[in-house]
């Protein structure tokens, strides 16, 4: 009966991975680059450019890149939610269309979490190794944001 039970289970189980498979989520991908975007109003060197594309712009863009097993359910789910609050949070292809306030509390941010070691999120950093901060990126991008904050003001 245990066995039979068991048996049961482990199919259902299987039924429903193979079934959610085909369910998927909208992609964050975007062809052009938004009117609003930090780099279409402010200057954004070359070197600060690459830190962004690399450690936050998956999280933080209109446009991810996506590893391989984004094609795999539950996990597209979970990134997608995980790309969707992380554009909730501060989005740099939309930067511009914040208030001035929020544009400066979101770059105030910026400093505090990358200090802090909260961004990039270590989930990220275990496959994305590329993508952790130095000491050198980290006083980099502080110091260009202390700049785009005194153009702000």
């Amino acid at each position: 009966m245990k066995k039979s039970i068991l048996k049961k289970a482990t199919i259902m189980v299987i039924v429903l991975l193979v079934a959610i498979q085909f369910f998927k989520t909208k992609e964050n991908k975007s062809i052009q680059v938004s009117e609003n975007a930090i780099t279409q109003h402010y200057d954004v060197p070359e070197n600060i450019q690459n830190i962004l594309k690399t450690s936050c712009y998956d999280c933080h863009s209109n446009n991810t890149n996506y590893p391989w097993y984004n094609k795999i359910q539950p996990i597209n789910w979970w990134l997608a939610d995980h790309i969707n609050e992380g554009k909730e949070e501060l989005n740099f292809d939309e930067f511009n269309a914040y208030s001035t306030k929020k544009k400066l509390h979101k770059l105030d941010e910026v400093i505090e979490t990358i200090k802090d070691n909260e961004m990039p999120l270590k989930s990220y950093t275990i496959i994305h190794s590329n993508a952790k901060l130095s000491d050198n990126d980290k006083n980099e991008i502080e110091a260009w944001v202390k700049k785009i904050k005194s153009e702000i003001k």
